[in-house]
């Protein structure tokens, strides 16, 4: 039996398997009134498709805690019953095809208010529906991009406020497993990198004052989510500056990654999904497969905290000797299954292991291999 087949349980949930899906944005919601944030019939076809291909776990993508937490104008929420409802459908159908519906709670912080990717992912001014974005200090985060305003304590209490508030709700539409996401130079992250973060109060300064604003947002998500239910942390494992000797700004690195991860298990999340980069615009990533895995490995090895891994994940094998190594627990694929859905079946076969066919493909599907074993 393949590992990445191997069923993993968390607290009370079981995940049938190994290969799930990183939650990828796709900036297909309504910009503006009622249904602003609200999944439409595009998330759900996306999603579903995904699940019935044979993923253990389908993570929904960033959905925004605040209408001043989305990317872009077209990014889903999480601040309202409309948006609940729309996400329940969503995570129905998920777990009716036997995977782990998970959601991923974000906010944008200063790399919010953008165009969507395939129109340039400009910057959106108030006057064409976009907000002043908000960050640990008024720095931008490119030229060209607004200087975010700086969270007042007041301001960051709201922000954690809404994470619980969004959590509550991705609970009611039956999402199994919350993600704080921590990582790619969003609000959580920003706070974290000294690359961001230039506040001398209580939240900057210190690796303890910058972690103190994903340690609250975890803490206000484990308070409302069920002692049974996993809660999982996306971390950016390094800014990729302090790699390179030719760049002299200080980033988060790899050690301060460990800090993290012993405080947020000490604080009940289950697992780390560890990926890098995306605080500043351009730093170096020497991006190939598997690049970020050793991240994932090292927090495994030192802290005993289960560990997804992301990025450049391709082939089944490769997915199998990651897992398998017991570098992590879990690849998170995202290109990979844009291109093929169906990736989670075909690895399956090819590792010898049992592809979960929807019942409405198995018997098509098995009927099919069978008639052409016996020509052969």
């Amino acid at each position: 039996m393949a590992a990445l087949f191997d069923p993993i349980r968390l607290r009370s949930l079981d995940i049938p398997n190994r290969v799930w899906v990183a939650p990828m944005c796709t900036y297909s919601a309504a910009a503006e009134g009622p249904d602003t944030g609200v999944a439409t019939d595009w998330h759900f076809a996306h999603l579903a498709a995904r699940a019935s291909g044979g993923a253990g776990l389908v993570m929904v993508e960033a959905t925004a805690v605040s209408p001043e937490g989305r990317i872009s104008p077209h990014d889903l929420g999480l601040w309202n019953e409309r948006q609940q409802n729309a996400l329940a459908r969503v995570a129905g159908f998920i777990r009716d095809q036997g995977a782990v519906p998970a959601i991923q709670l974000a906010h944008a912080g200063r790399k919010a208010s953008v165009d969507v990717p395939w129109r340039g992912g400009a910057p959106v001014p108030e006057a064409d529906g976009g907000w002043t974005p908000v960050g640990p200090s008024p720095v931008a985060f490119d030229e060209g991009h607004a200087v975010p305003a700086e969270l007042t304590p007041e301001g960051v209490r709201r922000v954690v406020g809404d994470f619980a508030a969004a959590a509550e709700r991705a609970l009611a539409a039956g999402f199994e497993v919350a993600e704080v996401h921590g990582a790619h130079g969003y609000l959580i992250h920003s706070f974290l990198s000294p690359a961001a973060n230039r506040r001398a109060d209580a939240y900057g300064g210190t690796p303890e004052n910058r972690m103190r604003l994903a340690l609250e947002a975890t803490d206000a998500v484990r308070e409302v989510w069920p002692a049974d239910l996993p809660v999982f942390f996306r971390v950016s494992a390094t800014d990729w500056l302090t790699e390179n000797p030719d760049d002299p700004r200080d980033g988060w690195t790899g050690d301060d990654t460990l800090r993290l991860a012993k405080e947020l298990q000490a604080r009940g999340v289950d697992l780390l999904d560890v990926s890098s980069g995306g605080v500043v615009p351009d730093a170096r990533i020497p991006a190939e497969p598997g690049y970020q895995v050793p991240f994932a490995a090292r927090v495994r090895e030192q802290t005993g905290l289960a560990t997804g891994a992301v990025g450049l994940v391709t082939d089944p094998r490769q997915a199998e000797d990651i897992v398998a190594s017991g570098r992590a627990d879990a690849v998170l694929l995202a290109r990979e299954l844009l291109r093929d859905p169906y990736w989670p079946h075909e690895a399956a076969l090819e590792l010898g292991a049992q592809p979960r066919w929807p019942r409405q493909y198995g018997y098509a599907v098995g009927a099919g291999r069978r008639a052409i074993s016996a020509r052969r």
